[in-house]
């Protein structure tokens, strides 16, 4: 079982990208965190899905929202079943997602 940070990428542009899939047998409690580290707005999408690569519209848990220049966004105290994966996505390069948080047997 792993804790602390569980998966990071820097996104490429206008591509779906799974940061982190939940191990079988396994619970986990995950916080996300998003850095824009270009000089101008980025439309994120983050979703938790089933499909790891692959989200359904309703796994979305953000959606086009937008990151300021240098700035973040954090989503925190999810519960992600085993197999369910974290799917980023950015409309520019230079985003950095971290997914961090405790895993445990389920």
């Amino acid at each position: 079982m792993a804790n602390g940070v569980l998966g990071r990428v820097s996104l490429a542009s206008t591509t779906l990208t799974t940061v982190y899939t939940v191990p079988v047998s396994t619970l986990a409690y995950v916080n996300i965190n998003v850095a824009n580290r270009t000089a101008s707005n980025a439309a994120v999408r983050i979703a938790l899905a089933q499909t790891a690569g692959s989200p359904s519209d309703a796994e979305y848990i953000e959606y086009d929202s937008f990151v300021a220049p240098n700035g973040v966004i954090e989503r925190t105290g999810l519960v992600i079943d085993a197999g369910w994966s974290v799917v980023a996505f950015s409309d520019k390069a230079n985003v950095s997602v971290q997914a961090y948080g405790i895993e445990q047997t389920s």
